[in-house]
């Protein structure tokens, strides 16, 4: 193309093609008539590419929101469990030291009046 319009400017191939270059422009316009089909058509194919893409997207989204949603349940499992356990402890350990707290006060009181 370049060596076209170089060789049309320079005079080498006088009054072939002259300055508005008739010819070079239906050359180009043909090129991007059959060219513009053969685009468009890759264009298509990778949008399918694309929109397959994107559902698999989509499903391995859904599969990973599911599977978050399933350890939630078990965490919060765990936390019940950890909360009664806990709950249990202390409610043995209260007793514990209520026992200890009257057995302190019984000794207290009996060593605490003469006899």
């Amino acid at each position: 193309m370049v060596a076209c319009v170089a060789a049309n400017l320079v005079g080498a191939i006088r009054g072939w093609d002259p300055y508005p270059f008739i010819l070079l422009n239906r050359a180009l316009s043909f090129q991007a008539a059959y060219a513009a089909p053969v685009i468009m058509m890759s264009q298509n194919r990778q949008q399918d590419i694309d929109r397959r893409a994107a559902e698999n997207d989509y499903r391995i989204n859904v599969k990973a929101e599911l599977e978050i949603e399933l350890l939630h349940e078990k965490i919060d499992q765990l936390r019940e469990r950890e909360v009664f356990k806990l709950t249990e402890a202390v409610r043995t350990l209260t007793e514990l030291l209520e026992q200890s707290a009257s057995g302190a006060r019984e000794s207290d009181a009996e060593g605490g009046q003469p006899s």
